[in-house]
């Protein structure tokens, strides 16, 4: 599963394993701490090995394969906009990812800005005067390119460990449609 070359992704949802049968007494909840630990030890990594630029670049990529994943399988996909984004705030709260909220919305050019407060990757963090949350550009990219069927850039403008109590995110619509 995780040992042979590959020329595209493979995960899928089902590839989570059966976390109840596997986990009967610690169930699927962990610590934000370590989330944390997992993911800043391996941006570290991906930081040594290769370059900052390239870290951030893999960090959006695995988040735009989790965003998809989990809109296939989590999200409802047949509701309109509105009933979409109020699925997909429910749903980030329900997970403890964070708190959505959608402060511009032109559905008709898909463009939008949007906080997450308490945000998973950063809420808490010592200030560092940069933004960090690569992991979260890319799973909203893959959440809005499932329920649209268009590619996505998002980049986050403000962030906790920027000095904001929020990270704000831009998302609009490339050109091209998804393939």
């Amino acid at each position: 599963m995780f040992k042979e070359d590959r020329d595209g992704y493979r995960f899928q949802w089902k590839d989570l394993g059966d976390i109840a049968a596997g986990r009967p007494n610690l169930g699927d909840a962990t610590s934000v701490a370590v989330y944390r630990l997992m993911q800043y030890t391996l941006r570290d990594v991906l930081i040594v090995r290769y370059d900052p630029g390239t870290a951030s670049e893999i960090l959006r990529e695995a988040g735009k394969l989790a965003g998809i994943e989990f809109c296939r399988n989590i999200l409802r996909t047949d509701l309109d906009f509105n009933g979409f984004v109020a699925d997909v705030q429910t749903k980030l709260k329900e997970f403890g990812v964070g708190i959505l909220r959608m402060e511009k919305s032109d559905h008709a050019a898909l463009d939008f800005v949007m906080t997450i407060s308490e945000d998973l990757d950063c809420s808490g963090l010592p200030l560092v005067d940069e933004t960090i949350c690569e992991y979260d550009e890319g799973f909203l990219a893959g959440v809005f390119e499932v329920y649209t069927g268009r590619e996505f850039l998002v980049r986050e403008i403000d962030c906790w460990a920027s000095g904001e109590r929020t990270c704000r995110f831009t998302a609009k619509a490339l050109d091209r449609e998804a393939a």
